[in-house]
C-alpha cells in the first residue's frame, strides 16, 4: 500500500485543477488523482457547453462570485499559455418582456459589484447591431463571457500532473475509507492507498464520498439532466455570440440560451429535467434505486412539493423539439423545430439542503484531515482554477503538520 500526502477523489476538471494547485502550493509533495471512469473530466467536464461565465449572475461576496470572477480571468490566461482554443466572444442578457426588466437591472448591480469590465444596457436596435436575429425590449452586454475547450483544458492540465510526478488512476471507483491519525486509508477496486489528506472533488457522488469519509453532509446531491440540441449549420449563422434569458430567480439554472461553441457549432439549452439516475444520460437506463432513495429524502420531497408545476413543464418541454423551439424563439424570432437536432446531454450535481432549497452557492467543507467540495456545479468549470487554489491556501495547515 502506497502512501500520498494528497488523495484527490474525482478527475473532473476541479480534481484536476485542485492537484494542481496543490502540487505548486507544496512543491515536493506526493499526489494522487483517483478517477472512477476510465478517463477523465468525462461527466460535468466534459458534458457542458465551455461557456466561461463572467461572474455576472451570483450574489456579491458569495464564495461562488469570488471564485467566478478569479477564475474567469485564471482560465483565458491558462488557455493562452497552454495553447487551447478560446474565445472572450462575450453574450447579451435580453429581457423579452417589460415585467424581467427589474431582475436584468439587479443582474447588471451584481455584475458591477462583482467587478466586471464593460457592461452596457442595450435598446432593441443596439441588441440588433450585435446579434442580428435576436429580439428583446432590453438586454445586458457582457463582454467579458466567452467560451474555451474545457476537455482540452482537462488534457493539459493531465499532462502537467503526471510530468510533474502525480498519478492518476482511472478506473478507480472508491468504495471505502477509513481515518487513522495520520490521515485515511481509501479502497478503490483490489488497491489501497494511504494518505495523509484526502480531497473529495467527486462530483455527482460528492455526498456518497462524504458519507464515505464518516461525515453526515447536510447536503444531498439531486441530478439534474440539461439536455441540448444542435442547430443546423444553415440554421447557425443566426447566432453570432452567446444570448441569454433573463432567468428565474427561484432557480440556480439559467435557461434556454444559445451558445456559438469553440467549434463553430450552436448549441441550445440546455433545459433542466429531474435525472432518473446520477449518471442518467440518454443511451442509460434509469436507476431506479437512485430514483427510490431521491423519493425517501425529505429535502428532495419538499423541493418537489415546492416546484412540481415548473418541473412538469420542464419534462413536457423536453419531449419535443417544437416546444423547445418555442423556447428558443422567445430570444430569437427566427428559430423554427427544423432547424434544431438532437445535441449533448449532460448531468447537473445540485445540492439540496434538508428544507428541500436548492444551494445557490458553492459549498466546501473541511473535516479532520479532509476537504469535501459538496456543491461547485456551474460555473464550477470556469472557477476550477480557482477552487483549486482557494482549497489549496486553506489545507496547507493539515500539510503543514
Amino acid at each position: 500500500m502506497t502512501r500520498y500526502d494528497v488523495c484527490v477523489i474525482g478527475g473532473g476538471l476541479i480534481g484536476l485543477a485542485v492537484a494542481t494547485a496543490v502540487r505548486q502550493s507544496f512543491d515536493g509533495g506526493s499526489i494522487l488523482i483517483l478517477e472512477k471512469e476510465d478517463a477523465v473530466a468525462t461527466h460535468q467536464s466534459g458534458r457542458n457547453s465551455g461557456v466561461v461565465h463572467s461572474g455576472l449572475y451570483y450574489q456579491p461576496g458569495s464564495l461562488k462570485a469570488r471564485l467566478c470572477v478569479a477564475g474567469r480571468r485564471a482560465m483565458y490566461a491558462l488557455s493562452e499559455e497552454a495553447g487551447v482554443a478560446h474565445h472572450q466572444s462575450g453574450k447579451l442578457v435580453i429581457a423579452t418582456k417589460q415585467s424581467e426588466i427589474p431582475m436584468l437591472a439587479e443582474l447588471e448591480r451584481r455584475g458591477r459589484a462583482n467587478g466586471l469590465q464593460g457592461l452596457r444596457r442595450l435598446s432593441p436596435d443596439e441588441i440588433r447591431e450585435i446579434e442580428p436575429a435576436a429580439a428583446g425590449v432590453d438586454a445586458l452586454h457582457v463582454p467579458e463571457a466567452g467560451v474555451v475547450d474545457f476537455p482540452a483544458i482537462a488534457t493539459h492540465l493531465t499532462a502537467t500532473l503526471i510530468s510533474g510526478g502525480a498519478r492518476i488512476v482511472t478506473s478507480a471507483e472508491v468504495t471505502e475509507i477509513s481515518h487513522q491519525a495520520d490521515g485515511a486509508t481509501v479502497t478503490a477496486g483490489d488497491q489501497r492507498f494511504s494518505t495523509r489528506l484526502l480531497i473529495n472533488c467527486a462530483g455527482l457522488h460528492s455526498d456518497r464520498i462524504a458519507s464515505m469519509a464518516g461525515l453526515s453532509p447536510k447536503v444531498r446531491i439531486i441530478p439534474f439532466r440539461g439536455e441540448y440540441y444542435q442547430m443546423t449549420e444553415k440554421a447557425a449563422g443566426l447566432i453570432k455570440t452567446l444570448i441569454y434569458p433573463v432567468p428565474d430567480p427561484r432557480f440556480p439554472f439559467l435557461g434556454v440560451h444559445f451558445t456559438r461553441r469553440i467549434d463553430g457549432t450552436v448549441e441550445v439549452g440546455p433545459n433542466a429535467v429531474l435525472a432518473l439516475g446520477r449518471e442518467h444520460y440518454r443511451d442509460v437506463k434509469p436507476d431506479w434505486s437512485e430514483v427510490r432513495s431521491m423519493f425517501g429524502d425529505a429535502g428532495f420531497r419538499r423541493l418537489a412539493m415546492k416546484h412540481w408545476r415548473s418541473g412538469t413543464g420542464e419534462m413536457i418541454n423536453s419531449r419535443s423539439a417544437r416546444l423547445y423551439a418555442r423556447l428558443a424563439r422567445r430570444l430569437v424570432p427566427a428559430v423554427q423545430s427544423g432547424d434544431l437536432a438532437p445535441g449533448g446531454v449532460g448531468i447537473r450535481a445540485q445540492a439540496i439542503d434538508s428544507r428541500g432549497s436548492l444551494i445557490d452557492d458553492f459549498v466546501i467543507e473541511t473535516a479532520g484531515s479532509s476537504v469535501h467540495v459538496l456543491n461547485a456545479p456551474s460555473p464550477g468549470a470556469t472557477a476550477c482554477i480557482a477552487i483549486g487554489r482557494y482549497i489549496a491556501d486553506h489545507v496547507g495547515p493539515l500539510l503543514a503538520r
